[in-house]
């Protein structure tokens, strides 16, 4: 009884407790992976095609790093002779976090109806589902208990009394989103987007004992990318979660400069800026756009309570991306308005 009370408060405090404070996955970088920000912002980029890794490692300064990374795959086509288009795509993340390994994988499919409303300018409203599978495990080889502390001395060779019936399981989870995107001017684009995060409330506990589900998450999202020279643009990100009683807001924006300029599909631009993630991060990033194909590296200037232990320092993130249209008589490119954002 002893050792199964022990369990019990063991999974809750190492395992329940994260969920609890509704700690999704978050890219610095987030807006290179639009599928975690919302299902309704896929397809709203400049091409037919848009593939997106990334790579997050975090807190090392502090304990075990948590290596977080993410694989966004869209593509997006003509609805027959109208101006609506359909995006297909698919969202990939693996978290794995602390001492025990909790290891999380999820696999979302996502599909988004962009709907033209204007005849004139580009105007769309876009609605998003996505969904599928998550897989949730831990090593429990990697913890250490007070039985393997012998006359005062641990060592992970002395047996453990403490034994656990489950270490992994998979559950579903799902989110919709719309998204309104428009244009103001000749070149200023801008969306705004809402969207909604676990709404079939998962269950998310490793023993059936504990009955906790995963509260819905409602998101809020906007951008602008507007010019200010011929060579010179200004994008602008922000998001508003809400989650159980759990407030987050991140933003900023970029300044992009292009260097070399060949047509609309061939250009070299390097872009600068900084973000920040309330009470938690402020990120510096560079970015560089070469033809298809863009790198960005973002560094979490740590801010939040725990900054005297990491000694402000965070995690360091690299996104690596492909955008681009298709030979195709069927390419977004081959029509007059479509839903995009640069």
């Amino acid at each position: 009884m002893k050792n199964q009370l022990r369990n019990q408060l063991i999974i809750a405090l190492l395992f329940l407790t994260p969920v609890l404070k509704a700690q999704d996955i978050n890219f610095s970088q987030f807006y290179e992976l639009p599928l975690l920000r919302n299902p309704g912002l896929a397809g709203i980029f400049n091409g037919d095609i848009r593939v997106t890794s990334a790579f997050r490692s975090q807190w090392q300064s502090v304990t075990t790093p948590y290596r977080t990374i993410g694989l966004g795959m869209e593509y997006k086509k003509p609805i027959g002779r109208s101006n609506d288009f359909i995006t297909i795509g698919m969202q990939f993340s693996n978290d794995i976090a602390g001492d025990s390994r909790l290891r999380r994988t999820q696999v979302f499919p996502v599909l988004n109806y962009h709907k033209s409303l204007s005849g004139e300018k580009d105007t769309y409203l876009s609605a998003g589902i996505m969904g599928g599978p998550v897989m949730q495990r831990f090593d429990p080889t990697k913890l250490s208990f007070d039985d393997q502390f012998v006359n005062g001395s641990y060592s992970s060779t002395n047996p453990t009394k403490e034994t656990f019936t489950n270490t992994g399981f998979t559950y579903w989870d799902a989110a919709v989103g719309l998204n309104f995107s428009s244009t103001a001017g000749e070149n200023t684009r801008y969306y705004v987007g809402l969207g909604l995060f676990h709404f079939t409330k998962p269950k998310v506990a490793f023993q059936e004992l504990y009955d906790v589900v995963l509260n819905p998450k409602w998101v809020v999202n906007a951008g602008l990318s507007a010019p200010v020279s011929d060579a010179n643009k200004v994008i602008v990100y922000a998001d508003y979660f809400m989650q159980g009683g759990a407030r987050q807001i991140q933003g900023g924006l970029l300044l992009s400069h292009d260097l070399l300029v060949l047509d609309e599909n061939h250009r070299t631009t390097i872009s600068g800026g900084a973000f920040y993630r309330w009470n938690d991060a402020l990120v510096p990033v560079v970015k560089l756009d070469y033809n298809q194909f863009s790198i960005g590296i973002t560094y979490d200037v740590n801010v939040s309570k725990l900054k005297a232990a990491s000694q402000y320092r965070g995690a360091y993130e690299v996104t690596l991306s492909y955008k681009a249209f298709r030979n195709s008589v069927n390419s977004s490119a081959e029509k007059v308005r479509c839903p995009a954002f640069y």
